[in-house]
């Protein structure tokens, strides 16, 4: 359930950028609409927020790598690549996700697991090498920048499992997150003149990004509870899901078209995840 509703979350990211309007100041909304209906959440539930220095780090640091940085990265992709391209690299996620791991020594070397890094690097070098991959070469530079973005995410995904309690709310967390990464936008929306409010009555792009606001909050809180309770690796195979569900919510919307570069990718990419996944998920929590 949670990857078929945050793959669809690319095509709805598009549709929020018909308007016109600004990769940062649409990020930023998405992040205060968040805000607002998890806010809604803590005070209704009466949960107590967590205000110590673990936290507060978590907060800022969570907020920044996953959602500042790389929803104002991926909205700016959108503009030139697709949403199933763009759900091709999320699966990328989990891959990093190994990577940083062993790189904080918090995961053991495999040869299997490693052969899998190296098919998601095959995966992506489709997709940006071959002139007839994508539709025009100026997506090949975005396609870069998405690694940097995933790069954050898998960041997040390391820090979330090593400085959270296993018993923490996972929506809590979430409500902190979000209001630092409003907060920390927040500056640059006012300072670049694209801020913007969504004027009654909605329009579509008001309306996708009151959606994406929504599927943000059930789907993150769900992803954010699955690595406190399952870890970062498990809780990444999501991918899986997102990224067939992402292609497949492109070509159902916006009638996407892709080349057989493209689909190479996408069969690449999940051999990489197949092997990158632990054979024994919970020997390895």
């Amino acid at each position: 359930m949670l990857g078929v509703a945050w793959g669809g979350s690319f095509s709805l990211s598009k549709i929020a950028l018909e308007g016109g309007g600004h990769p940062l100041a649409i990020n930023w909304m998405v992040s205060l609409v968040s805000t607002v209906l998890l806010t809604l959440y803590v005070l209704i539930a009466r949960r107590k927020v967590p205000t110590d220095r673990n936290h507060l780090y978590v907060y800022f640091i969570c907020g920044a790598l996953g959602t500042a940085i790389p929803g104002v990265l991926y909205f700016y992709a959108l503009r030139v690549v697709s949403p199933g391209i763009l759900a091709i690299m999320m699966a990328t996620i989990p891959i990093m996700t190994y990577v940083v791991a062993i790189m904080r020594g918090l995961e053991l070397k495999s040869m299997r697991r490693l052969v899998g890094v190296f098919l998601g690097v095959i995966s992506v070098m489709l997709l940006i090498v071959p002139n007839e991959s994508l539709p025009e070469r100026a997506a090949v530079l975005w396609v870069v920048v998405m690694l940097l973005a995933t790069a954050c995410y898998a960041a997040e995904n390391i820090i979330l499992a090593s400085r959270v309690p296993a018993k923490s709310n996972a929506y809590v967390i979430l409500w902190g997150m979000s209001v630092a990464s409003t907060l920390m936008m927040t500056p640059f929306v006012l300072g670049t003149g694209t801020f913007f409010v969504m004027e009654i009555p909605w329009s579509r792009e008001d309306w996708a990004i009151f959606a994406l606001s929504v599927i943000g909050v059930l789907c993150y809180g769900s992803f954010v509870l699955l690595i406190l309770r399952a870890g970062p690796v498990f809780a990444s195979q999501t991918a899986y899901i997102i990224t067939i569900s992402g292609v497949g919510w492109g070509i159902l919307i916006f009638n996407d078209r892709h080349s057989l570069w493209v689909w190479a990718s996408l069969l690449v990419m999940l051999g990489a995840l197949a092997l990158v996944t632990p054979k024994n998920i919970e020997g390895n929590q």
